[in-house]
């Protein structure tokens, strides 16, 4: 298991910066990104209609959490170029997060999990992006068969997450919810640019402070 100030191969450009506050080390995970850690340390995360799931292993103390958020139909998109969006990025974000738990130790009948986020982001929307991320998470997660262990779903609030894998435990507060209308223009960036099909959206919701 990695030291407190290592992270696992492939993880090494991941922010990460000792919290006085918490006493150990907080990981950043940003949109379309994720990360896992064996490590006493926090995984930290901030959500509009966003989800981040958490998984982890219990008996090992190894997981991660990852932030996805789906594409929104448009008027002239029809549902399959929709699903198509969906399983290129909600797929990819669940499988990446498990098959890198699985890769350092972690065994899937243990894997348990946590889910958040899915805000409604306005009224305006075609589709609710935010219960699309909702539907397709807990969707996976009951396919996958990892039980779900708690969740904070939907609403109007922007959410802050910190994920602690050697324990399970989550550290969750809601935001005021006249936040989110400030993430309407960054979230509708992020996905044009999952539209274009760039693979890497450079957008960062919530601006650049770490909590």
């Amino acid at each position: 298991m990695q030291g407190i100030s290592d992270a696992y191969k492939g993880f090494e450009g991941t922010v990460r910066q000792w919290d006085q506050r918490f006493g150990k080390v907080v990981a950043r995970v940003d949109p379309g990104d994720f990360y896992i850690t064996g490590a006493d340390e926090y995984i930290f995360t901030r959500l509009g209609s966003c989800v981040a799931a958490c998984i982890w292993d219990p008996v090992l103390g190894i997981g991660g959490l990852n932030h996805f958020l789906l594409p929104e139909r448009k008027l002239h998109e029809d549902w399959h170029q929709l699903t198509s969006y969906s399983c290129r990025y909600g797929n990819w974000a669940m499988e990446q997060l498990i098959n890198a738990i699985l890769c350092v130790g972690g065994q899937r009948h243990r894997l348990q999990a946590k889910v958040f986020g899915g805000a409604r982001l306005g009224q305006s929307s075609v589709l609710n992006v935010g219960q699309s991320n909702i539907d397709f998470v807990l969707g996976y997660l009951e396919i996958e068969q990892i039980p779900v262990q708690a969740e904070d779903l939907g609403g109007p609030w922007p959410r802050k997450v910190m994920f602690h894998p050697n324990s399970g435990k989550v550290l969750l507060k809601h935001m005021d919810p006249e936040r989110l209308a400030q993430l309407v223009p960054e979230e509708n960036r992020y996905l044009d640019q999952i539209v274009d099909g760039k693979d890497q959206p450079s957008i960062e919701l919530f601006g650049p402070d770490a909590l």
